[in-house]
């Protein structure tokens, strides 16, 4: 059986990537779209990019208003800006929401209708050139063929797709993610491990993809806490960077399973940030999908190091999946309740959310086939 393995045209990682991107980015155009948040502008760390963009004679203009997961209306706003300005490239400066974002705004200038129709298809036509500065090292967007828009008329989370939606540059400097706040940095960090169990326990996992999901996992669990005790760990910050590059690779190429189609409906109807509704659910969906792919888990508890000689393949899973749980425990990722979502709301919500989340065709990645009542019941096993 042949394989599609996809990826960026150009991805630079490291101290100072940026710079060493100059030459492509001059290339790409003569005026540039910043798409961005007021945060990362507030932060200062923009000031590289801008700097660099005046240095080679790129005109900007900047769209700094995604202050939050990405809607419709944000994309709507960036097309706009886009065009009555002039631009002819992007770059997606920020978290995952202002790469999402840019995606979006470069689908809708070059193919027909709204960002909403898109839902459940393949992107048709190339956008225009994209770059893709991560400043938090977790989603993977700035070298995956997808974006999450939130249709704010349904209240659904759009996973939208296509090959076109791949950045043709990606710039992993980890000196972007230095300013991340605690908070941030744990639920991003389990973001980026959640996509890289989910590539190699995913039924479309190929042998390329899991090269990359196997190092992501122990990049993760090797520098993440630290990041989180010690947001200056330079070390950490570029390690954990470079965990969610190939994390991003590995399930750009063998997809998502159970944790990320429950997770979009959570975040669509409570407003929860895509990290942290996928940290919540990690650990249930997790000891869900274990029967369906043991010797998977237990490789992964292979590669950390909780594999026991002696251990049965399951006891060497389920080792893998109690580290996770503890990694959880030890970033204090918050509950539903401690979120503030209210408990009617929630159990009102299950089964739209069960719907929502099985029509994503996410759940059906996983090696254990889940059905509704599955997905109901480990919503319900969330709130304590």
């Amino acid at each position: 059986m042949a394989d599609l393995f996809m990826m960026p045209e150009y991805i630079y990682t490291g101290d100072d990537a940026l710079n060493l991107a100059e030459k492509k980015i001059s290339e790409l155009g003569k005026k540039a779209l910043i798409v961005t948040g007021s945060t990362v502008i507030k932060f200062g760390s923009i000031k590289k990019l801008t700097n660099l963009l005046d240095k080679i004679g790129i005109k900007y203009e900047t769209y700094s208003e995604i202050n939050g997961e990405p809607t419709d209306i944000m994309v709507d706003k960036g097309i706009k800006k886009y065009k009555e300005n002039g631009c002819d490239f992007i770059i997606g400066f920020g978290g995952g929401s202002s790469l999402d974002t840019a995606k979006a705004v470069g689908a809708m200038i070059t193919n027909e209708g709204e960002i909403n129709d898109y839902l459940g298809k393949i992107i048709p036509n190339p956008i225009p050139p994209l770059v893709a500065i991560p400043t938090t090292a977790g989603t993977g967007s700035e070298v995956t063929q997808f974006t999450i828009i939130s249709d704010t008329k349904r209240d659904i989370k759009m996973l939208l797709k296509g090959h076109y939606l791949i950045p043709k540059l990606a710039v992993i400097d980890p000196f972007f993610t230095l300013s991340a706040p605690p908070k941030v940095t744990s639920s991003t960090g389990l973001d980026a491990l959640t996509h890289a169990i989910e590539a190699y326990t995913s039924k479309k996992a190929q042998p390329l993809s899991d090269i990359f999901a196997v190092s992501a996992v122990k990049r993760i669990f090797k520098n993440l806490l630290k990041t989180y005790n010690n947001g200056k760990d330079t070390d950490a910050r570029r390690e954990m960077s470079i965990a969610a590059l190939e994390a991003g690779i590995a399930f750009n190429n063998s997809s998502v399973t159970i944790v990320h189609g429950m997770s979009r409906p959570i975040g669509a109807l409570f407003h929860i940030p895509h990290g942290l509704s996928n940290a919540m659910l990690l650990n249930n969906c997790l000891e869900f999908a274990l029967k369906g792919a043991v010797e998977r888990f237990c490789d992964l508890a292979k590669a950390i190091g909780t594999y026991k000689e002696g251990m049965t393949e399951l006891e060497g899973g389920q080792s893998f999946i109690n580290s996770v749980g503890k990694l959880c425990s030890d970033l204090n990722i918050q509950t539903l309740e401690e979120f503030g979502v209210d408990r009617n709301e929630y159990f009102g919500s299950l089964d739209k959310m069960a719907e929502d989340a099985l029509q994503s065709g996410s759940p059906q990645n996983t090696r254990r086939n889940p059905q509704k009542e599955d997905i109901v019941k480990i919503y319900r096993s969330l709130w304590k």
